[in-house]
């Protein structure tokens, strides 16, 4: 029987994305079959990666969280067909730019990861590699919706494409080195895998009467209506309104978090409203 994807990768049910990605990592370096030379490190190694595929995606952990692996078996009711969109199980992700050649990542979630695992002392397709690293930096934006960027690398000036998805710290490799991508924040926006987390804030009224607000988001403002009673905290998402991936298979989703305005000032006309209003209920 498969073993618990929380103790695979060492972690507690209410682990963060951050804590579980660093857990991720972690496991992974340890036992990367470039690495680690005891018997079972592969299967060890495609167990940390098939547990953190899982519980990094929102989707795939609330339906581990309630049904445990038989929510991924034929049957299961997870994607529809009973497994991960793709079927058969976990995808291995492919992606190519006529920049700079193609990789296939071997199933991890994020295809970069794979190149930090043995930190360039060997690479997962069993060639000596210690290629030079260089930091980019990108602002939200540009990680988000990739860019084209001219950079100097030993002297020479080219054209480096970034694609749309990568996060702070992904690697890209390229034919004589890597770049490692340093992802500045935003201002109003929150990065959780693909997902985007903001807050708005509406007044006491609007949450009790509900209302119709303007809501940024990485592709624009759109409209959201929230309803009345609406209480501190509530989450709304917008679907599909996320960071697409770097693989190019689907987006995530936006999560807006309600934040209620109590002035910490009265009038006097406001505190008469607000005593009357008390006294109704």
């Amino acid at each position: 029987m498969k073993k618990d994807y929380y103790e695979v990768l060492g972690v507690g049910k209410n682990a963060s994305p951050d804590e579980l990605k660093k857990a991720y990592r972690t496991k992974a370096r340890k036992h990367h079959p470039d690495v680690d030379k005891s018997a079972g490190a592969e299967e060890k190694f495609k167990e940390i990666n098939e547990a953190y595929q899982v519980l990094s995606d929102p989707q795939k952990k609330g339906a581990y969280d309630q049904f445990g692996h038989s929510a991924f078996q034929p049957g299961g009711g997870f994607g529809g067909a009973g497994a991960p969109p793709g079927g058969g199980g976990f995808r291995t992700y492919s992606w190519s730019s006529g920049d700079f050649g193609g990789f296939d990542s071997g199933g991890f979630a994020d295809p970069f990861d794979i190149f930090e695992m043995v930190f360039g002392e060997r690479s997962p397709f069993g060639r000596q590699a210690r290629l030079p690293r260089y930091v980019l930096n990108l602002d939200f934006m540009e990680a988000v919706h990739g860019v084209a960027k001219e950079v100097e690398i030993e002297g020479k000036r080219q054209k480096i494409k970034i694609p749309p998805g990568v996060d702070d710290g992904s690697e890209i490799r390229f034919s004589n080195f890597v770049i490692v991508c340093q992802v500045s924040p935003h201002r109003k926006f929150k990065r959780r895998g693909y997902d985007v987390i903001s807050e708005e804030e509406i007044s006491f009224s609007q949450a009790a009467l509900g209302t119709v607000k303007d809501i940024e988001t990485i592709d624009g403002p759109v409209k959201i209506r929230i309803p009345s009673g609406t209480g501190a905290g509530t989450q709304i998402r917008l679907r599909g309104k996320g960071i697409r991936r770097v693989s190019g298979h689907g987006q995530g989703d936006h999560y807006v978090i309600i934040r209620i305005h109590v002035p910490s000032r009265l009038n006097r006309d406001q505190k008469r409203l607000l005593e009357e209003l008390e006294n109704l209920s």
